[in-house]
């Protein structure tokens, strides 16, 4: 491990010294060490040679005033009484790593030497398995996300705990890769969730992102992408700038500009900036100068930059949002840094700055609006200028390392104000641990941290705040975010965002009811485009939904369920039927109680006997089928009402055709015995006969293709009716027209014959009006549809019921209730005799 460390480090190259120029050190000695790694420097840059030269550049003040929070934390420590560590005296090496990953990892391994020395660079003289027990027990930082995880992976060889300030990236929670690694700040998770969620509490509906290809900005905007995706926000485009993004090179002009144009021709609301703050600076310079005025939400990286929120014209570049860790004030910090520096130059990182403490007015505001790339070695600032150089987020996170670090030193050591029991003779692996389940309050800042290394805090959400005047943004802090999702942000400015119904670019965010989002020419751009036919949205942009096959919309908002229809009970047809109906089984009964009392009587003998029983209760079957029509079809009613019917009126013929081959039979004399006219004289067998293929009809129908309820649907209603094969149908029709046809004939050619009760007239009469009457309801039956169909069946039902009822039996009941004298065996003999009479014919009376 140890080897493959040294050349990887070899393979860097040669440097002049042990570190960048211009790169700065610092070292205070104490009986335990902590080491501290800050970009004081903002950029490196590497000479092209056989001999490689780091120069460090554009030199940062609030990172430089960062560095001494540190040492102002770890003086704090020593100098409080009482102490939190009695008889121990904390010691800093603190470096400039310039930002560079080169740099850090040097840096790093000059740490985790056994014996601090400053003036020389490690190099091994031996190659070992595994390194001694560093002096330096833990370390602060580094800034950059991408820098911290190559100086996680060195400092995890000696187990030295990292406490970084600003480093947010997610990968750096995976405690297998980087299991001595913890921060001060919150995860990117956090962050990414909570610009996820801001965007949610504003109705923004478009976005789109850019990021680095560092660590930080590639998991920080594949974060974003999930989450957006999850919640159904449009992303416009996602651009991953390069990590050498420098303005001077040719490659990063070309990029710039294709980016601005894709900003520009953007129908995004809002653009997610996840990156560097010097990718960020060269790209708002570039909006300004293009005059883009959009809405951007800064990662904690910049949202309280300094150098970005004092561009000139920033307000060109439009509105910022923006994410920093909790801000809290250094407690006397401020007076410190007035102290140290008052009238005199700095006594520590002498290349940084000069204090000038009798400037004019003119030269403090000149030079107090510098920006980096500007200030460089020896610039003379004002102290008033320096302090306010100060900030509220990184510089307490620095703090809290500090105290978190103390923390885990009282607890390892067991320390109270007079004494610790253990020595600075422990491992930084001890420490790491001690450090590890640390859970106290700073300045009513509790922090502890869970099973990834991340603490419990959450985010300050700021407003730049741009003015006219030139003067820059004035960053104000609108709201916040913790770590459980909750956000807070103003009422106002939440009501006034959600009151955004149509973007500048036109593009639709809601949409009335009856409409739905649609994407536009552009991929994020919607527009509102009507529901189709029987769809709704109940507004805001959601999309149409189809109200299903049983229901309808008139207006595109409501769905309503499909009015049921069929021949309900409470219709008037239905009443004028059943009222029927019900006349029909009344008379029917009393009919059969007439018959009965009467039944040895020469009227009930002259329409078959028994048959005429049989011909009523076929007649009642026929009335009461009349309700199977009425009310909503069940498969139940569809298979009696029809079917029954035709056996039911099947039987009444059959009854009347054996009635008809008696009187045929008996009154033609010239019929031998042998003739198939007397053969076929069988009452019990016509009827059983004849009923009997109407039955296997019947049940060749309700096996075969049984009638069913169909629902046939139109734009409001749901017709329900009985279907049923028209093949069976036709075929039970058919069956009975042949039997009255049958009927008709037999009952036409018998009127002459001498019946006294002129049965084969009165039969020849209702054959006559049911031939007439099923003649007319098939083409009716055939063409029409609606809910009025089954009233059609069963008004040519209870009409045929009614003709044979009237016309051949009701004549009988006359004659047995008025006109008694006709119903005599006498008064038959009589009329048979006079009938042949009068036809010449001599009648012998026996």
């Amino acid at each position: 491990m140890f080897f493959s460390l040294w050349l990887f480090i070899s393979s860097l190259g040669v440097f002049h010294s042990c570190f960048g120029q211009n790169s700065l050190h610092e070292y205070s000695a104490g009986d335990i060490i902590i080491g501290g790694l800050f970009p004081i420097h903002l950029q490196s840059n590497r000479s092209e040679g056989p001999e490689v030269v780091i120069t460090c550049s554009r030199f940062d003040i609030q990172m430089f005033l960062r560095t001494h929070v540190m040492i102002y934390a770890i003086t704090k420590i020593n100098q409080r009484t009482p102490r939190d560590l009695p008889n121990i005296t904390l010691g800093y090496d603190i470096y400039d790593t310039c930002g560079d990953v080169s740099l850090a990892i040097k840096a790093a391994l000059q740490l985790l030497k056994n014996q601090s020395d400053p003036q020389s660079c490690l190099l091994p003289e031996m190659i070992q398995s595994a390194f001694a027990e560093p002096e330096t027990k833990a370390v602060i930082g580094e800034r950059y996300s991408e820098v911290s995880i190559a100086v996680a992976r060195i400092l995890a060889l000696s187990s030295v705990p990292q406490i970084s300030f600003a480093s947010t990236s997610e990968l750096l929670s995976r405690k297998l890769k980087f299991p001595t690694f913890l921060r001060t700040v919150p995860s990117d998770k956090h962050q990414t969730l909570g610009i996820a969620k801001l965007v949610d509490e504003f109705n923004w509906k478009s976005v789109a992102i850019v990021g680095s290809s560092d660590e930080y900005g590639k998991y920080g905007s594949d974060s974003l992408v999930s989450y957006f995706n999850d919640r159904h926000i449009c992303i416009d485009f996602v651009e991953i700038l390069k990590g050498d993004f420098d303005q001077n090179k040719t490659s990063t002009r070309e990029e710039l500009e294709d980016l601005m144009g894709k900003i520009a021709n953007s129908s995004a609301e809002v653009i997610i900036m996840f990156t560097k703050d010097t990718n960020v600076e060269i790209i708002i310079q570039e909006a300004i100068k293009e005059k883009l005025n959009r809405t951007w939400i800064a990662s904690d990286t910049w949202s309280n930059s300094a150098k970005v929120s004092s561009l000139p014209d920033i307000q060109l570049a439009g509105q910022v949002f923006g994410f920093i860790f909790k801000k809290h004030e250094v407690p006397g910090f401020e007076d410190y840094v007035t102290s140290l520096f008052n009238g005199t130059n700095s006594t520590s990182f002498q290349s940084g700055i000069t204090l000038c403490p009798n400037q004019s007015e003119e030269d403090r505001r000149k030079n107090c609006s510098l920006t980096n790339d500007q200030m460089g070695s020896g610039t003379c600032l004002n102290l008033s200028c320096l302090t306010s150089y100060i900030d509220q987020d990184e510089s307490y996170s620095v703090y809290l390392a500090v105290n978190v670090i103390v923390e885990g030193l009282k607890d390892l050591l067991k320390c109270n104000h007079q004494q610790c029991q253990r020595h600075s003779n422990f491992t930084a692996f001890e420490l790491l641990r001690a450090i590890q389940k640390v859970n106290f309050t700073v300045d009513n800042t509790q922090i502890f941290f869970d099973d990834h290394g991340d603490p419990s805090l959450g985010y300050d959400i700021v407003y730049w705040n741009v003015s006219e005047s030139k003067q820059g943004a004035k960053i104000n802090t609108i709201g916040e975010y913790s770590p459980n999702g909750r956000i807070s942000v103003p009422e106002h400015l939440n009501d006034s965002m959600n009151s955004v119904t149509v973007t500048a670019y036109n593009c639709s965010k809601t949409c009335d009811p009856g409409f739905q989002l649609k994407t536009g020419n552009k991929k994020c751009c919607m527009e509102c485009i009507p529901c189709e036919t029987n769809h709704i949205s109940p507004g805001n942009g959601a999309e149409c939904k189809s109200c299903g096959e049983k229901h309808y919309s008139t207006d595109k908002q409501v769905c309503h369920k499909k009015n049921d229809e069929y021949l309900r009970w409470s219709d008037a047809f239905s009443i004028i039927l059943c009222c029927s109906a019900s006349v029909g089984i009344v008379v029917t009964t009393v009919f059969v109680v007439v018959f009965g009392i009467h039944f040895k009587t020469p009227v009930v003998k002259a329409v078959g006997g028994y048959l005429c029983c049989v011909e009523l209760l076929s007649l009642f079957a026929g009335f009461s089928f009349i309700f199977s029509f009425m009310g909503k079809p069940t498969r139940e009613s569809c298979m009696v009402c029809l079917p029954g019917f035709g056996i039911a009126f099947s039987l009444c013929m059959s009854c009347i055709l054996a009635n008809l081959l008696q009187i045929w039979v008996a009154f033609n004399f010239g019929l031998t015995v042998e003739s198939w006219m007397k053969k076929i004289n069988q009452p019990l067998a016509v009827v059983v006969t004849v009923t009997g293929g109407q039955v296997i009809l019947s049940v060749l129908w309700l096996v075969l293709e049984p009638p069913y309820v169909h629902e046939e649907e139109t734009d409001r209603t749901i017709l329900h009716q009985c279907t049923s094969d028209q093949t069976f149908f036709m075929s039970m029709v058919a069956y009975n027209a042949f039997l009255g046809l049958i009927c008709f004939i037999f009952a036409y050619k018998g009127r002459q014959l001498p019946d006294l009760y002129k049965n084969a007239a009165l039969i020849t009469i209702s054959m006559l009006l049911f031939l007439i009457i099923w003649l007319i309801f098939l083409p009716l039956y055939l063409t029409l549809k609606g809910k009025y169909t089954p009233a059609i069946q069963a008004a040519a039902i209870l009409i045929s019921c009614f003709s044979i009822l009237g016309c051949h039996l009701a004549p009988k009941c006359y004659i047995m209730l008025f006109r008694k004298e006709l119903n005599d065996q006498n008064a038959i003999t009589d009329y048979i005799k006079k009938h042949y009479e009068n036809k010449g014919i001599a009648v012998v009376k026996s």
